[in-house]
């Protein structure tokens, strides 16, 4: 099984996760923007951050070319996990993957830096995202890293 992980990671939520997938599948993790020729891999995961409820558009752009591919997804939010927030971003990251088979998902709270939890602060209505997005401070903890090894090991 050849695998490789790609991900985007804003403040580094979404890479501390891809080290650990990586780790756990036994390969190389790589920034969207180095992503290359994934055609070789048997088994493609991608993380990435969400913004306004959905993959961020350098993820969108590469979920929409994993036809035919088995992939595993996994994304950090400022949402508490099992809420429409959090939810809504993963169904639509399985939505731009059309085509692809998604073997697993995983996501987890990623702290959100203060300058955009201000700027959310002053939109009317403010973002649904906003009121967990404390909780989400110092995550993707050590809790979260290991979760996301076991939610890899499961796909697997």
């Amino acid at each position: 099984m050849s695998a490789i992980v790609i991900y985007s990671s804003q403040s580094n939520n979404t890479k501390k996760v891809a080290e650990v997938v990586a780790e756990e599948m036994g390969c190389e993790a790589k920034p969207v923007a180095e992503a290359g020729d994934i055609s070789s891999f048997d088994i493609v995961a991608v993380g990435f951050w969400y913004k306004a409820g959905q993959p961020d558009t350098a993820s969108q752009e590469f979920l929409a070319t994993l036809a035919g591919k088995n992939v595993f997804q996994f994304g950090t939010h400022g949402a508490a996990v099992g809420t429409p927030p959090a939810d809504k971003g993963m169904a639509k990251a399985k939505e731009l993957a059309a085509g692809a088979t998604v073997i697993g998902t995983f996501s987890c709270p990623g702290e959100v830096a203060e300058k955009v939890l201000e700027m959310a602060a002053k939109k009317d209505p403010q973002p649904p995202w906003l009121a967990a997005a404390p909780a989400a401070k110092g995550h993707p903890d050590a809790a979260d890293l290991a979760a996301a090894k076991a939610a890899v090991k499961a796909a697997l």
